[in-house]
């Protein structure tokens, strides 16, 4: 089974801390989603031998399509791929794009599910990260599309800037008032040549703090669990049967496609991505080229990816597969840089699987960094 991910480079306004290929301007919107859809053709010989489990609208901001546009993608990738009968379709989703009329529509194309960028309920917040939403309007989202849809995840953001521990745990409470079977929540990151990043150099907003970014963190954990959620992946939490297949897939290894400027592609040996150009995309796709690069990824490559999903998802690091998939040296290797981790409790072995500690979780990105292997090769 696979997935396609299909990246639409479109938003209302730029966000203050995002560093995600996307244009403002919406003049190539039909000529776009035209090249979309003749990528899809131009792939389709590398899922010969796949069918297609999960369809992904991420970006960007999908929900600037029209249906008519959405529809019309859809439609191409069931002309050049094999689908599962019931696959999931996810469409991401910003507040101010979405009315009954667009919400009826999306289901009745077969959009079984809805990722929705809500990132707070407070005003200010909102204003801070330069959202194009309100608080009523992320509300008022939310009570159309849990009538509509069923399948729901909303985005969450801690470590804001002057958020206390009481106003996070507001954020939290209010998401779990509308029954949402899925949350994926980020700490706010500071990324080079981003608006924040100014503000930040110029002391307009004041440095982020880890410590209480882990306090929130901690606080999502435990109210999140304490409602019936499972913590399956560093940002991401689920009911059960409510895990999104599309990103499950990315952090077990399936294989994808990513079409669309800058999406990525992998295969188990290579990983490509495409030009993070609007302009040289559409001129390549024009050509019949698709503008990607593609690496083949060396053992030591596949080792440290797989360190870094599995680490951080509930699925963990399968030691037995390390050692049949890489051989006992890199065995030895992850033994010995995990001592330390495991004798702090911050890594634990159950059975043959290495996990994350629930106080290791929110450190599990660095300490990852210590577990990759730079030189056997």
């Amino acid at each position: 089974m696979s997935g396609i991910y299909i990246h639409i480079p479109f938003c209302k306004q730029a966000c203050h801390y995002c560093d995600f290929h996307f244009s403002t301007s919406m003049k190539k919107k039909e000529e776009m989603v035209w090249a979309l859809a003749k990528e899809l053709q131009l792939r389709k010989g590398e899922f010969q031998n796949e069918i297609v489990e999960t369809i992904y609208f991420g970006g960007g901001t999908p929900s600037r399509l029209t249906i008519e546009e959405v529809r019309f993608l859809i439609h191409s990738v069931y002309s050049n791929y094999e689908v599962v009968k019931n696959p999931e379709i996810t469409l991401e989703a910003n507040p101010d794009d979405v009315s009954e009329d667009y919400l009826i529509a999306l289901k009745e194309l077969g959009i079984n599910r809805l990722s929705i960028g809500i990132q707070s309920f407070f005003e200010d917040d909102l204003k801070l990260m330069n959202r194009a939403h309100n608080e009523e309007e992320a509300k008022k989202c939310l009570e159309l599309a849990t009538t509509y849809f069923d399948n729901i995840s909303i985005d969450l953001i801690y470590g804001i800037p002057h958020m206390s521990n009481e106003r996070w745990l507001q954020n939290i409470e209010t998401a779990l008032s509308f029954n949402i079977p899925h949350i994926s929540s980020y700490a706010l990151t500071v990324e080079p040549k981003t608006a924040l990043h100014k503000f930040i150099q110029n002391g307009i907003i004041p440095q982020l703090d880890d410590e209480w970014a882990s306090s929130h963190f901690n606080l999502l954990v435990e109210t999140l669990e304490e409602n019936g959620f499972i913590h399956y992946e560093l940002s991401n939490f689920g009911k059960e049967d409510y895990f999104s297949k599309n990103n499950s897939a990315y952090w077990l290894g399936k294989k994808y496609i990513g079409i669309g400027p800058s999406a990525h592609s992998y295969d188990g040996i290579t990983r490509g991505w495409n030009v993070s150009n609007n302009t040289l995309y559409l001129k390549s796709i024009q050509e019949n080229q698709v503008p990607i690069e593609t690496e083949i990824l060396s053992k030591t490559d596949r080792y440290n990816e797989y360190i870094m999903t599995g680490l951080r998802t509930i699925w963990g690091i399968s030691l037995d597969r390390i050692e049949k998939e890489f051989g006992t040296s890199y065995l030895n290797y992850l033994n010995q840089q995990a001592a330390t981790y495991i004798e702090d409790h911050f890594l634990y072995v159950d059975e043959t699987v290495l996990r994350t500690t629930k106080k290791g979780k929110f450190l599990s990105d660095g300490i990852t960094s210590d577990l990759f292997l730079l030189n056997l090769e």
